[in-house]
């Protein structure tokens, strides 16, 4: 076994593709690896550490060919979820250092030859692992082991570049790297790989960071930016045809058979005619146009967004035009979750100097072994914590390039006007289980209110802004509000962050309304003086206040400080109700109180001990109490529809079911969970088979894992554009759906009983539904109250 006791040096740390952790580069006296004499101007691909079949793919193979390895890569991406990878990354707690969750490694790896493997032990498909709760007493951030040491060693980030310091960075290396992942099942060496990309780009061209970690993350700007592409595949399928200089039909016909636009513009540049070599396609260049993309409009937009397209497409070179059409598609499919970027980031940033390339001191060598890997796993829980609080890699970037990330939390802060995830709660099974999670600490109930999550923020200008959970700016859904919280600050408040819910509200009579009212409104560009459904705020926590983050400070004290700041304005303004309450009866007379106020529920939340609050996180620290949870299901689902079957009957005309998904964020594809027919009116089947029409695909995605079964075919397909929160009596594992496919059952799936439609969730995008994991842990908890124990811990909201 190779061992990974080598210093990495700083200056040209080591962290990129799995081949070179079997061929490490040589090195010199010192055991560092020795710069290059020269720039490099040309390289080979086995001096950028990826296999040179990977670079020197025939970029005019067959579409046969093409096809045979799409489905060979569907396959692989398929395993993911049901292999029992030893080196699968797991989530534990760390809430003292910074209560963000962090990834831990197992033991044993299959690549257990070239790493060294300390870990927490091998991770069971069968079984949902759950790292107990520590508190905020744990004392440090757990080791980051299982990443292979002797990657990073043996990588040298200025040798591996194939474009010079000072010279634009060509699109073909980050092309490489999304290749070389997309082949990749294993999360440590697809961390590896990524880490060692980054880390090249920071030594040779750091301005280069931010439109990589753009095109990696498939996110051309921070959420409340706003910043849409707005292009539909039909755009995308002139582009491609017209490139190529193929029909419009024989592009679809091709991608009905292998249901990837980005293969199948890949298999057409072999009859792609060009006057001349264009230049070739630069990373600055691609975030450029995608940036111009999306700030587009007026008079032929979509024509000049073609023109745009198919420029980039002309250019691209190998798997270039591939990429270049997911990110357009606004899915990249190579089973990339952003959590592993981060982790990725995070060791680039700590292994590489900014400008290592003509750097003249070399940065001195980082120590190795187990004090390696918990500078790591520090690395890691720093920048998680800053990007909950600052979800916006453009500032983040910035600071880590001028600052490291030891000071990174100086520069890259909560801020009012930039919004940050929202504390979640976890559901629960009834009131016993609320006094078992809190008997050692003072607790508090507070109505869980029916309406839309709603983070107000002031800054220091008087400018006020509304974001959804979603952090999207609807401070034009919401004019009333804007022009109200003035009035509701009090006189020493100069700047804020509110966490509140606003509601449907008749002001003659102070009735709240159901969510379905408030869902009436105009989704934005609304007008004070036009307003139809009136909405009160309910606030019920503050994380910023005159400049200070109040994260870290206790609920309690958030309260008090809360309560100080603000005034009530009758049915305008107040703020949640609850009581601080010690024993079962009091819990049971709120949470009836709570539903004859027309509320969701209760929420339980601790008081003092381990009261912080979490951005992004959902907590065992916030329970929630909902009058559904006698009738089975602990929680409803949050769920995305894929596809529709015909309505018969007195449905004829609608489409009378759906086909439900959850989104499973690590191999980026939705898995079916349940076929839904019931709960709808008749209007609501009209309503809904208007909208989604609007949606309708040829043909499946092929991030969408379906039953197989001819019975569950759809008969129309849709693109993720909804979410819809559904109830059902419970949940069982299934032979057919594929929900949390391997998580629990090592080759099925997971399925819904007795689904019924409650909603559209409006404040959530596809992205955001129930994911695979929370599917399986619904599924474990419901197993507990039949016999089965096992705690639940906290989990990530990324």
């Amino acid at each position: 076994m190779e061992q990974d006791g080598d210093a990495v040096s700083g200056s040209k740390p080591a962290k990129v593709l799995d081949s070179l952790a079997k061929a490490p580069a040589a090195k010199d006296e010192a055991g560092t690896v020795p710069a290059p004499e020269k720039e490099i101007e040309q390289t080979t691909p086995s001096q950028v550490g990826l296999p040179a079949v990977a670079q020197q793919k025939d970029p005019n193979a067959s579409d046969k060919h093409i096809a045979c390895e799409t489905e060979q890569k569907s396959q692989r991406l398929k395993r993911k979820t049901v292999i029992c990878d030893d080196d699968d990354e797991e989530e534990a707690s760390d809430e003292a250092d910074a209560d963000v969750e962090m990834e831990a490694t197992d033991a044993k790896d299959a690549d257990a030859d070239t790493d060294v493997q300390e870990g927490a032990g091998t991770k069971k498909a069968m079984k949902l692992k759950q790292a107990p709760t520590t508190g905020a007493k744990a004392a440090k951030a757990a080791p980051s082991k299982g990443v292979s040491l002797s990657a990073y060693s043996s990588y040298d980030p200025i040798a591996a570049a194939t474009w010079q310091a000072g010279k634009p960075m060509p699109y073909s290396f980050l092309a490489n790297i999304f290749s070389e992942i997309e082949d990749q099942s294993k999360r440590l060496r697809i961390t590896e790989m990524l880490a060692n990309g980054f880390r090249t780009v920071i030594a040779v061209s750091p301005a280069e960071l931010l439109p990589v970690v753009s095109l990696t993350t498939n996110k051309i700007g921070a959420a409340y930016e706003g910043l849409e592409l707005g292009i539909g595949d039909s755009v995308m399928i002139k582009a491609v045809a017209e490139t190529c200089g193929r029909s419009v039909e024989a592009i679809k016909a091709q991608l009905e058979e292998v249901g990837d636009l980005g293969i199948v513009a890949l298999s057409s540049r072999s009859r792609q005619v060009t006057l001349g070599k264009p230049k070739p396609l630069t990373v600055g260049g691609v975030y450029q146009v995608l940036r111009e993309l999306a700030s587009m409009s007026g008079k032929d937009v979509q024509t000049r967004k073609k023109d745009k397209i198919k420029h980039m497409l002309v250019a691209a070179q190998g798997k270039e035009a591939q990429y270049i059409i997911r990110a357009l598609q606004g899915k990249m499919r190579i089973g990339l979750a952003e959590q592993t970027v981060l982790v990725a980031l995070a060791h680039a940033v700590l292994l590489t100097d900014p400008n290592a390339a003509s750097a003249e001191t070399p940065k001195p060598a980082l120590p190795s072994g187990d004090a390696l890997h918990e500078m790591l796993a520090a690395a890691e829980v720093k920048l998680k914590r800053v990007f909950c609080e600052m979800p916006n890699y453009e500032v983040i970037i910035s600071a880590l390039i001028a600052h490291g990330l030891e000071d990174l939390h100086k520069h890259a802060h909560l801020t009012a006007g930039v919004p940050v995830k929202p504390m979640l709660a976890k559901p629960t099974k009834g009131v016993s289980e609320v006094l078992d999670r809190f008997c050692n600490g003072r607790f508090t109930c507070e109505f869980k209110y029916d309406g839309e999550r709603a983070q107000i923020h002031m800054k220091p200008n008087g400018e006020v802004c509304v974001f959804s959970r979603n952090s999207e700016d609807m401070t034009s859904k919401y004019p009333d509000i804007a022009a109200m919280i003035p009035r509701a600050v009090g006189e020493v408040v100069e700047s804020f962050i509110l966490d509140t819910e606003a509601v449907a509200m008749d002001r003659q009579t102070g009735e709240i309304k159901p969510f379905q009212v408030l869902s009436t409104r105009k989704r934005k560009d609304a007008s004070v003086d036009n307003i139809s459904v009136q909405v009160c705020v309910f606030a019920f926590d503050l994380l910023f206040l005159n400049g200070e983050s109040l994260l870290q400070q206790p609920l309690l004290l958030r309260r008090e400080k809360l309560k100080a700041s603000f005034n009530v304005i009758d049915r305008e303004f107040d703020f949640a109700r609850g009581s601080d309450v010690a024993d079962e009866d009091g819990i049971t007379e709120w949470l009836h109180a709570a539903v004859k106020g027309n509320c969701e529920g209760l929420m339980v939340k601790t008081l003092e001990t381990d009261a912080t609050y979490e951005p992004s996180r959902r907590s065992l620290n916030w329970l929630k109490i909902k009058k559904d949870y006698l009738q089975g299901m602990t929680d409803s689902c949050d769920l995305v529809p894929i596809g529709a079957y015909y309505g018969k009957g007195k449905r004829a005309g609608v489409y009378g079911a759906y086909l439900l998904a959850c989104y499973n964020e690590e191999d980026e594809e939705y898995q079916s969970v349940c076929k839904l027919g019931t709960g709808f009116s008749d209007e609501a089947l009209a309503t809904h088979t208007e909208t989604l029409n609007k949606h309708r695909l040829d043909a499946p995605r092929p991030y969408y894992r379906v039953p197989e079964t001819s019975a569950l075919t759809c008969d129309v397909w849709f693109e993720p554009c909804q979410v819809w929160e559904v109830l059902a009596a419970d949940l069982s594992i299934s032979p057919v759906h594929m929900a949390a496919v391997g998580l629990v059952d090592g080759a099925k799936g997971i399925a819904l009983r007795f689904p019924r439609f409650l909603r559209v969730r409006e404040d959530k995008g596809p992205e955001d539904a129930t994911n695979a994991k929370q599917i399986a842990q619904m599924y474990s908890e419901q197993s507990c109250t039949k016999g089965n124990t096992g705690a639940v811990d906290d989990d990530d909201y990324f």
